[in-house]
């Protein structure tokens, strides 16, 4: 196992992005910071220790990364090769009680059952 390894083939070997091309996409498009520094190079080096944020999706993520790897080998193998520090979200917040808000299509059935039965 080498040194140090190209970001965008790290990147496809811990299975965040599907094909190298997309990986190397992102990190041209200076969407990947290595330590807190932007790179903008498919080619720059990486190494065990190293920090990395980027975007997959609409999700920020933030890992550390504990190993290089020799492949792109199964989901198990490539969890293995960092550690996720990425916040974990916080629950959704309670549902909203529906006040002042246009009736549903339950509740109107309802009130026409009881409009019905009045008359």
């Amino acid at each position: 196992m080498s040194q140090s390894l190209r970001i965008d083939k790290w990147l496809w070997h811990a299975r965040f992005f599907k094909t190298r091309t997309l990986a190397a996409k992102v990190v041209s498009a200076g969407h990947v910071r290595v330590n807190a520094e932007r790179v903008k190079k498919p080619s720059t080096n990486i190494k065990a220790g190293d920090g990395l944020s980027f975007m997959q999706g609409r999700q920020l993520r933030i890992v550390r990364i504990e190993a290089l790897g020799d492949r792109r080998g199964p989901a198990s193998e490539a969890q293995a090769l960092y550690e996720d520090l990425t916040p974990k979200r916080e629950a959704a917040a309670p549902p909203v009680e529906r006040v002042g808000i246009r009736p549903t299509k339950k509740d109107r059935r309802a009130m026409d059952a009881i409009r019905h039965t009045e008359s």
